[in-house]
């Protein structure tokens, strides 16, 4: 995965309008199954809260599978890119065990993941606006940095590819 230029507020406001989006049609399209299911298929007395509940499953599957669709379509390029990154953060940290124990050995896979990984929460991080955990993320990829210039090798996060974390 190669890592791309996204614009903050770009990726915000198309982020906002799809959260909105995303409620409404939940919203209209829970409530209309729902409440078409209802007044077709019963007798409209009583609860009908696994009626309600069928509504608003079939709405998320319905508005999933839109999101499937159009994930690709230019106005969702920010929002697509920024949740492969968390699938590919996502995917590293459940392996950070293995990664951690191969990185105390030098491993050069394990020195790349890590700097895509550090690399990846930064951008992840500012994009989000999430700067609490900010200075020991830092802290974390410097210490990386330093033992990879210790080591005198070259590892880059642009390096980085998914297949690598098969090993761990």
């Amino acid at each position: 995965m190669k890592f791309e230029t996204i614009d903050k507020q770009v990726y915000r406001k198309r982020l906002n309008i799809l959260i909105a989006i995303g409620v409404v049609s939940l919203m209209v399209l829970s409530l209309g199954i729902s409440q078409s299911v209802i007044y077709f298929f019963t007798d409209r007395e009583g609860s009908h809260f696994w009626i309600n509940l069928m509504g608003v499953v079939v709405a998320m599957i319905i508005i999933g599978s839109a999101l499937n669709k159009f994930k690709t379509h230019p106005l969702m390029r920010e929002i697509y890119y920024v949740w492969q990154l968390k699938q590919q953060i996502n995917y590293i940290y459940r392996k950070s065990k293995k990664i951690d124990a191969a990185l105390e050995e030098n491993d050069v896979d394990a020195l790349t993941i890590m700097s895509f990984y550090y690399k990846a929460c930064t951008q992840l991080y500012n994009l989000d606006d999430n700067t609490i955990t900010m200075s020991s993320l830092t802290k974390k990829s410097n210490e990386l940095q330093d033992k990879i210039d210790n080591l005198n090798i070259e590892v880059s996060a642009d390096n980085y590819q998914p297949y690598l974390l098969h090993r761990f």
